[in-house]
């Protein structure tokens, strides 16, 4: 039988040099997007560090970790709407251990 819901966690780096303002707006968007189509059961704004290596020329970025359980669809179309917003430099989807 097929799963109908699994753990996911995702890692996404918004640009800094964005506004405050900017950033919230960011983190709560893909909040009610996760939310909309699954569970949230952990987030942490892990804030503003310095990336290992320039990024577009972007020394800095402000981490989002969220743990979220889903339909096995979701985390594709999460990859793909992360991949396609201005201002998010790097994501990674992975399928939770826990």
């Amino acid at each position: 039988m097929a799963k109908i819901q699994d753990k996911y966690e995702v890692v996404y780096i918004i640009d800094a040099n964005k506004t405050e303002e900017e950033i919230a707006a960011m983190v709560e968007k893909f909040k009610t997007l996760i939310e909309t189509n699954g569970t949230i059961t952990e987030m942490e704004e892990w804030g503003k560090r310095r990336l290992a290596y320039l990024i577009n020329d972007i020394a800095e970025g402000y981490y989002v970790l969220v743990k979220f359980q889903s339909a096995p669809e979701f985390p594709a179309e999460l990859k793909r709407i992360l991949g396609i917003t201005d201002g998010i430099l790097r994501s990674l989807v992975t399928v939770s251990e826990e």
